[in-house]
């Protein structure tokens, strides 16, 4: 079975994929604890996973052993720290099946990686004119960086529409693109409604039209195999503390011959090859081009200790059990009067968001929380989406490996409860 095939196989056949969930929750200390006299259930795994033992204790250690600047050093302690820092680099190149390590560059997180492409491709290569194409899908950070360089460049931001279902739609986005075309910047999966997005679909139609395309993976990666070649993107980025690992560091992968051409964005130690006041300063090759100062050297070790850890449960698994926690917590908060499920996809990651009539998601998150369940309130940063439903903010609970069909029952009955307290 494939990955696609995963997302909408019906629940016996999900039921049929291997998964000890109760030696996935070892591995997390922080499950163990309550919140407000409850055991904690914890539903808001798409705002930042939680971290497994075999990460946090990555700190403990590099500090503890082989605390060090990397690169530059000759002693040991730099050294094994250098080592253990681009042996993330080839992780990560595995993780997204990327041909080369070089097409690596680690950044604070995804936005920072969004950022680095228009602000270093996007200066270089687009003209006042120029189209970038992004969805009405998108996070807020694959939208403002666009509309930064659009009011400074004269470029024409052009959306692709979803329907009713949050579905995009394709037929539009055929015809949204046309020679003045230069970028395409979508999800591969939304943070705000789970929808998976056709991106190898999409990336053949904009390489059509002599576009490029820009992927954020933040939503995909903890929860389907990536295969950045397959998909054929010429960027893709995501983030450490989606898929299971730190904050503060996330990956942009790009085709390596775009990163040679393209400028550093930002100035500093590690990604020159000489400096001198008397002649230009030259760059070093990439990835070092990108990574200026001290990069976070910790995190991205651990970083690389999250990926082993999700790569030894496997992301087939993972996803296989995702869709049965979504297909139990969608049957199990159908019968909730006045609820209505905001994101309707048919092929969705396990994202659940929601709105109830008569009452606001601020008070069912606060209320929910003091019965130890944490959901997340609000817009999601994504704010023109949430507008075209109609509604300001959203309940949204979303689920991981570590999550359990009793979680889901709880929550459920949870949710029952607070919604008769506020209405």
């Amino acid at each position: 079975m494939t990955q696609s095939a995963i997302d909408r196989a019906p629940e016996r056949i999900l039921e049929s994929v291997p998964f000890d969930v109760e030696q996935v929750r070892a591995d997390f200390p922080i499950l163990s604890r309550q919140v407000h006299g409850k055991p904690l259930v914890y539903l808001d795994n798409a705002a930042t996973s939680q971290t497994p033992r075999q990460v946090i204790d990555v700190f403990s250690d590099y500090y503890s052993r082989y605390n060090a600047n990397i690169h530059r050093g000759l002693h040991t302690l730099a050294d094994e720290a250098t080592v253990a820092y681009e042996d993330t680099r080839e992780t990560v190149r595995a993780f997204l099946n990327a041909e080369h390590r070089r097409q690596i560059i680690f950044t604070r997180g995804t936005t920072e990686a969004i950022n680095l492409v228009a602000n270093s491709w996007g200066r270089a290569n687009l003209k006042p004119g120029d189209e970038v194409l992004i969805s009405m899908l998108e996070h807020h950070s694959n939208i403002v960086p666009w509309q930064l360089l659009a009011a400074e460049l004269g470029l024409v931001i052009k959306v692709i529409p979803v329907d009713e279902r949050g579905v995009l739609d394709i037929s539009a986005y055929q015809a949204l693109l046309t020679e003045r075309t230069r970028l395409v910047a979508v999800n591969h999966v939304s943070n705000a409604l789970g929808t998976i997005n056709p991106v190898r679909e999409m990336a053949a139609m904009a390489h059509a039209h002599g576009a490029l395309i820009l992927v954020d993976g933040a939503q995909a990666t903890p929860h389907q195999i990536v295969d950045v070649r397959e998909i054929d993107a010429d960027f893709y980025a995501f983030s450490g503390h989606k898929v299971y690992g730190p904050t503060g560091v996330g990956v942009l992968y790009g085709k390596l011959e775009l990163l040679e051409a393209m400028p550093p964005w930002q100035g500093g130690g590690e990604m020159i090859q000489t400096v001198s006041f008397d002649v230009p300063t030259t760059f070093a090759a990439v990835p070092h081009k990108f990574e200026a100062g001290t990069p976070p050297i910790a995190e991205v070790i651990a970083l690389g200790a999250a990926l082993r850890w999700v790569e030894s449960i496997g992301l087939f698994a993972i996803g296989a059990w995702e869709q049965q926690l979504l297909q139990h917590a969608t049957r199990a908060v159908s019968d909730i009067e006045g609820l209505r499920i905001i994101g309707t996809a048919p092929h969705k990651a396990g994202v659940l968001s929601f709105v109830v009539e008569g009452a606001h998601p601020q008070d069912i998150g606060l209320l929910i929380d003091q019965l130890g369940v944490a959901i997340r309130t609000g817009n999601h940063c994504a704010q023109p989406l949430l507008a075209q439903f109609g509604v300001e903010a959203t309940c949204r609970a979303s689920f991981a490996a570590y999550n359990t069909l009793e979680e889901v029952d709880v929550f459920a009955a949870a949710l029952t409860r607070v919604v008769n307290m506020v209405r």
